[in-house]
C-alpha cells in the first residue's frame, strides 16, 4: 500500500511539473514559479461576484471605530502592495461574527471580522492579518489551487485509463491510494506553502506600509495560546503549519521585514 502511495503521489508531481510549461507565473516577492489557469480576469470577476454576495447577505458591520480601523489600515496596505495587484478595486468591509479573522478575494475585495478587531491589540497586529489575507490574492493562491485540483483531477482520469483492464476492486484501490497520495503529497504541503508565503509576503506589505512587524509575533503567540485544549490534526493532515513552526518562520522572516520597516516604512530607529 504504501509503495503504491508512493507511485501515485509521484505521478501527480510529475504532472505538477509538467504543467510549469504552460500555465506558469511568477509570484510577487517571493518569486516563486507557480502554475495557473486561470486568468486574472476571471479571478477578478468571481471575487467581486463573491463579496457582493457576502455583502447581500447581512452582517456588514457600521461601527465607526471598527470601519475607521479597518479603512487606515487597509488603505496604507494597499499603497504598499502597489503594482502587485495592479487591477485592483480596493474595497474594505468589516462583518460582525465573532470569528477571529479576515479574508480577501481577487480584486482587492477584503473583509474583516468583528472577532479580528476586538482580539488585535493594535493596529500593527490587525495589519499582520490583512497583509497575509491580502498576499494571498497577490500571489493568486486561489486560482492556483483550482489549477492544482484541475491537474489532480486529469491525473485521476489517467490511473482509471491505466487500470482499465484491472478489476474493479483493483481499480478503486489504485484510486483511492492516488486520492491519498496526492492529498498528503502534494495538496496539503502546497497548502502549507501557501500560507507561510502570505506571512512571508503580509508581513513585508505590513512593514513597507508603516507597521512594526514584530507585532505579528505578539499576534501569533497570543493566537496559539486561544487554542490551547483544542483539537488539531497533526500538522501534515492539516492546511495550515502548526503554530510552532508559524511562529519559528516568522521568527526567520523578521530581519528583513524590519529592515524594510525601518528603510520603506519610516519605522527608522
Amino acid at each position: 500500500m504504501q509503495s503504491t502511495l508512493h507511485r501515485f503521489g509521484r505521478l501527480a508531481g510529475y504532472a505538477l511539473f509538467a504543467s510549469l510549461l504552460t500555465g506558469c507565473y511568477t509570484v510577487p516577492v517571493t518569486g516563486r514559479k507557480a502554475v495557473n489557469f486561470v486568468s486574472v480576469s476571471q479571478e477578478t470577476e468571481m471575487g467581486a461576484a463573491s463579496f457582493q454576495q457576502l455583502k447581500a447577505e447581512g452582517n456588514v458591520s457600521a461601527h465607526p471605530v471598527y470601519v475607521g480601523r479597518v479603512q487606515e489600515v487597509g488603505s496604507r496596505i494597499a499603497k504598499a502592495v502597489g503594482d502587485d495587484l495592479p487591477s485592483a478595486e480596493w474595497e474594505f468591509v468589516v462583518f460582525d461574527s465573532p470569528d477571529i479573522n479576515a479574508f480577501a478575494l481577487p480584486g482587492g475585495k477584503v473583509g474583516v471580522y468583528t472577532g479580528l478587531i476586538k482580539f488585535a491589540e493594535s493596529d500593527a497586529e490587525l495589519a499582520t492579518v490583512m497583509g497575509h489575507e491580502i498576499a494571498h490574492v497577490t500571489a493568486r493562491h486561489g486560482s492556483e489551487r483550482m489549477s492544482q485540483n484541475i491537474l489532480v483531477a486529469a491525473g485521476a482520469v489517467g490511473v482509471g485509463v491505466a487500470t482499465k483492464d484491472q478489476s474493479s476492486s483493483q481499480r478503486a484501490a489504485a484510486l483511492a491510494a492516488y486520492g491519498l497520495g496526492t492529498s498528503i503529497g502534494v495538496m496539503l504541503p502546497y497548502s502549507r506553502t501557501h500560507e507561510t508565503e502570505a506571512d512571508a509576503i503580509g508581513l513585508q506589505y505590513a512593514a513597507r506600509a508603516g507597521y512594526d512587524p514584530r507585532a505579528a509575533l505578539d499576534f501569533w503567540v497570543r493566537m496559539a495560546r486561544n487554542s490551547e485544549g483544542k483539537n488539531k490534526p497533526p500538522e501534515f493532515l492539516s492546511t495550515h503549519p502548526a503554530d510552532e513552526s508559524r511562529i519559528k518562520n516568522l521568527q526567520a522572516m523578521m530581519p528583513q521585514a524590519l529592515e524594510i520597516y525601518r528603510t520603506e516604512g519610516g519605522g527608522g530607529e
